[in-house]
């Protein structure tokens, strides 16, 4: 038995390295974009995955990979994953990587609120407190009436909205076998955007090199969804929120060594807000929990 707001070191860990494979799996993405449609790299970042995981679980599980007891969620959120992926890629190829992360950075505050509306988790004060610092260190960031205020700034906040239902689906089937519910994404993001490939323009085709990048980027993909699931079903989700805004610091690292783009001085302070709100409500709460009533982790 935990507490509902303790995290155990095992899901935190698993949180800051999937955040890890999800920065570099963006960043790759975004070196690609200029060169082909985000429908293309969405369908090949997907079928690597797909491909991957039948040669990996076929000769083991057989049918089994596709067997659930909850199809219709499981097709509705391998559905969702791939809509956020075509929505943030197609800010990142106009945003730098920080920024568009941060626009993105609503997904935690969406996700502890959806949390407690469909999983019956509570809101705490402490938990309300970190919601509106993680909003107003995104605004810091994104600052309105800045140029990062543009058409493709849109996309981040839809891919957003669409990447926090996913994160609460992915809750609602924590007991399903984990290998299942990777699949699910991959294949149906695989089968969704092959319709397209009559019409995407690659102009003189993939060279190998980049062939190779979209191979690592399905890969970085995949073991970051694994380890998202295995984080999910040792801890509740607003526990484990506070621990994505590592992502930001990632974000800004790989944007900086890969891309020479800098946040500017208002962009490291909204990022420094977000991170330090995230760390004093997990100390809060941990302080809190010892004195609470125990009660089993939820999983639905």
């Amino acid at each position: 038995m935990r507490a509902a707001g303790h995290a155990p070191p095992s899901a935190i860990a698993l949180i800051v390295v999937t955040v890890l494979c999800f920065t570099c799996l963006d960043a790759t993405m975004k070196s690609l974009a200029s060169r082909y449609p985000v429908p293309f790299l969405v369908f090949a970042r997907y079928a690597v995955q797909m491909l991957a995981m039948l040669a990996w679980l076929l000769p083991r599980m057989g049918m089994g990979i596709v067997r659930t007891k909850r199809l219709p969620l499981q097709i509705a959120r391998g559905a969702l994953l791939p809509f956020s992926s075509l929505f943030f890629w197609g800010a990142l190829r106009y945003l730098p990587l920080a920024e568009a992360t941060a626009i993105n950075y609503s997904t935690p505050v969406l996700v502890m609120l959806l949390a407690v509306v469909f999983l019956g988790e509570r809101m705490t004060r402490s938990r309300i407190s970190l919601a509106l610092a993680g909003l107003a260190g995104m605004f810091i960031i994104v600052r309105p009436g800045s140029e990062v205020f543009q058409p493709a700034a849109l996309l981040g906040v839809a891919a957003a909205v669409v990447y926090a239902v996913f994160q609460i689906l992915t809750r609602k089937l924590a007991a399903e076998d984990s290998r299942v519910t990777l699949f699910f994404p991959a294949i149906c993001g695989t089968l969704m955007f092959s319709l397209g490939l009559p019409w995407y323009d690659l102009g003189s085709g993939v060279p190998w090199q980049d062939a190779a990048l979209i191979a690592v980027a399905g890969l970085l993909g995949t073991c970051g969804h694994f380890m998202l699931i295995l984080a999910f079903q040792r801890a509740p989700a607003s526990a484990l929120t506070p621990f994505t805004y590592s992502q930001l610091v990632w974000a800004t690292l790989v944007g900086w060594i890969g891309f020479g783009t800098f946040p500017d001085a208002w962009t490291l302070v909204g990022m420094a807000v977000i991170t330090g709100s995230g760390l004093l409500i997990v100390l809060h709460e941990r302080r809190r929990a010892r004195g609470a009533l125990r009660e089993p982790t939820a999983v639905d």
